[in-house]
């Protein structure tokens, strides 16, 4: 498994439950989530991360999407998210730090994707994670895992 990675796109949306927009940067707010974005909170999901591998998936299966798509808030490339398992820690850019919370989600309503594919790669691969340090975060940013659990 890669202990390192990077950031493909940072991507937020106003609320939950729709796909999000690339904004190329933002930043991570300790205890809250990614500023602006509409599943920060006081909550354990509060940024939700999705591997471009995942997304390449689903354009194998006939599918224009991209990042955000998803409804991810980052995009990354190079680590296998769904291999971190609950509570390992990772860095992400110069300053942020968050910790693995959940790993995959249920989707209680069928988002458009799984109509237009009949699969979904975010409720098996994406994971969510905690911030426990604030910092920046912009495209091309590394993210690496601190430590396991």
């Amino acid at each position: 498994m890669a202990a390192s990675g990077k950031i493909i796109a940072v991507c937020t949306s106003k609320n939950k439950g729709e796909r999000k927009k690339n904004v190329g940067e933002g930043k991570l707010i300790a205890n809250h989530g990614l500023e602006g974005d509409g599943h920060a909170g006081d909550w354990h999901r509060q940024v939700s991360l999705l591997a471009i591998e995942s997304i390449e998936k689903m354009r194998q299966k006939g599918l224009d999407v991209n990042p955000g798509d998803f409804a991810e808030n980052l995009t990354t490339e190079g680590i296998v998210l769904v291999d971190l398992p609950v509570g390992t820690k990772v860095k992400i850019g110069a300053e942020a730090e968050g910790e693995v919370t959940q790993i995959g989600k249920v989707c209680h309503d069928r988002c458009a994707i799984y109509y237009q594919a009949g699969d979904c790669v975010m409720p098996k691969e994406g994971i969510f994670i905690k911030v426990l340090n604030g910092g920046p975060v912009k495209v091309g940013d590394t993210i690496e895992v601190v430590g396991d659990v």
